[in-house]
């Protein structure tokens, strides 16, 4: 079994037939083939019910989440999940990020980039069969299809026939069906950027921004393009997945196999064949497999580049095998080293035709040394690496969210001039102060100073007087700017510079943090 042929040039046609002919003899092969279409027939089975249920669950969170509402209290947006580019915040439900905060952003990125090598180093591309946005936006645009145009055979009967008023008919209501999906697509990503009602409501009113109405545009047409009209192209020519998975798949890692060592010599008249004592495998060639394969290939024909493991060719084969009372899993998930060891069976080690009389019994049941799949094999090192990565990120993640403190202190020593001499001979220095308070409440911070035993501090707009010790009320989520003087005695002036702390203390939370500074006065006063 081959991990990879040549995905586009190795397909096959929508009814099964093998694609075009090799070029001749010096005659460069295209870097690009033209698209034939596609008109993959609704499957039914587990795998099937099951992308039903990945695909209602991703479009409901996508589409749903920025209607979800999440009480912040009066000082903070009350959207659930809300990317405030205007205050450079970042809600989730009860965590808030902060721009400085990023790094919890990329702890996910790193989580998801892991969580990927993890999930396809076990079962090969599940992500792109199931949950990527390009194959659950196709499946959605074909359910469309479905309902328009009928089932496959319906589907290429129209798309063969005369345009007359009833084909017309279809096609203008499929197409405005699809426009009307991709627009909802972009309408739902602009609302993860503002307040969903408010903005819905200016939206189509007229009186939302240009760059509303520009990206809507721009998600609008990518949507129809690569969801309604290009489908399996983007797959093949534009995702880059497919190259880099190769290097994340192992003898041990699940994919999509057609099991020829039980199915080979094909045949649709099994009994003559029998009759003639000659050996028949267990497909019958129908081609099930290849009409309900969204990307239009014969899984028989080896992995290929274009193949994203959806396992609809497995719903499909084991209907057929239940019809005609063979065991299922003629096409399954199988791992390289299991169909080594039941082909080696099959061909007597790679000396002999397949020969599916060696794998079972005189009962039809496989004899005990075909290898089947255990699922002790996901549980080996390069996963549990993975999974040990990706659990570290997520609980370094989790105890830095946990134990992060809601209060900054941020301080800027004034540079000209570093210092001033009073008319009494003591020395100020000058600082800018930033309290940064990241709850969506009011509260009272106590700014004092810890070193310098004999200095006092005086804050512009606040009072007149000096003191060591300040109670700053500060507004919610919002980073508060003060002017600060701090004064040392003539009779306690260090040499040179010396160094102290600010200090910002909430009693009623008992946060507090601070920040080291340093006191600037002439060289050789004291």
């Amino acid at each position: 079994m081959n991990l990879y042929t040549a995905g586009g040039l190795d397909r096959t046609s929508q009814n099964g037939s093998k694609g075009q002919a090799a070029p001749s003899p010096g005659v460069p092969e295209p870097l690009y083939e033209a698209r034939r279409k596609i008109f993959p027939k609704r499957a039914e089975g587990r795998f099937r019910r099951f992308k039903w249920l990945v695909m209602l669950i991703t479009l409901g969170i996508y589409y749903l989440t920025p209607w979800i509402r999440w009480d912040r209290g009066p000082y903070a947006p009350d959207q659930a999940v809300l990317v405030d580019m205007a205050n450079r915040r970042f809600y989730f439900f009860f965590i808030e990020i902060w721009p400085q905060e990023f790094f919890f952003v990329a702890g996910l990125l790193v989580m998801a980039g892991f969580g990927l090598f993890l999930v396809t180093s076990a079962v090969g591309r599940a992500w792109c069969g199931y949950a990527c946005p390009q194959t659950v936006w196709v499946d959605l645009f074909l359910v469309v299809e479905r309902w328009v145009e009928g089932d496959r055979n319906a589907r290429m009967k129209l798309d063969s026939g005369p345009w007359t008023v009833e084909k017309i008919r279809k096609r203008v209501l499929k197409h405005a069906i699809w426009l009307a999906i991709a627009v909802a697509t972009g309408g739902a990503w602009i609302f993860y950027f503002a307040d969903a009602p408010s903005l819905a409501y200016d939206f189509v009113t007229g009186n939302a921004a240009f760059i509303a109405y520009s990206t809507v545009g721009v998600l609008t047409a990518t949507t129809y393009v690569f969801g309604g009209l290009m489908r399996e192209q983007v797959c093949i020519y534009m995702c880059p997945w497919p190259r880099i998975q190769a290097a994340m798949l192992d003898d041990n890692s699940l994919v999509v196999t057609y099991n020829d060592w039980r199915g080979e010599p094909r045949t649709k008249h099994a009994k003559k064949a029998v009759a003639a004592g000659q050996p028949v495998g267990d497909c019958v060639d129908c081609n099930a497999c290849v009409a309900v394969c969204p990307m239009g290939i014969d899984i028989r024909d080896g992995q290929q580049l274009a193949c994203i493991t959806c396992a609809l060719c497995i719903d499909a084969c084991d209907s057929v095998m239940d019809k005609i009372g063979r065991p299922r899993g003629l096409i399954a998930y199988a791992t390289l080293n299991e169909y080594d060891a039941n082909m080696a069976l099959a061909t007597d080690n790679g000396t002999a035709p397949i020969n599916p009389d060696r794998v079972r019994n005189a009962d039809g049941s496989f004899v005990d040394k075909v290898r089947h799949f255990n699922w002790r094999i996901i549980f080996r090192p390069r996963t549990l690496l993975y999974m040990g990565v990706w659990t570290a990120v997520g609980l370094g993640l989790l105890v830095a969210l946990l134990s992060r403190d809601r209060l900054e202190v941020n301080v800027i020593h004034d540079r000209n001039p570093q210092y001033v001499l009073e008319s009494d001979g003591s020395i100020r220095n000058g600082y800018t102060i930033r309290l940064l308070n990241m709850i969506p409440e009011p509260r009272t911070i106590l700014l004092s100073l810890d070193g310098l035993p004999e200095a006092t501090m005086k804050i512009n707009g606040h009072t007149s007087d000096d003191n060591r010790r300040f109670a700053i009320s500060v507004d919610p989520d919002k980073a508060t700017a003060l002017k600060v003087f701090v004064t040392v005695p003539a009779d306690a002036l260090p040499d040179g510079s010396d160094g102290f702390s600010f200090v910002a203390e909430d009693r009623s939370s008992h946060e507090r943090d601070h920040y080291d500074a340093n006191f600037y006065a002439p060289e050789g006063r004291q």
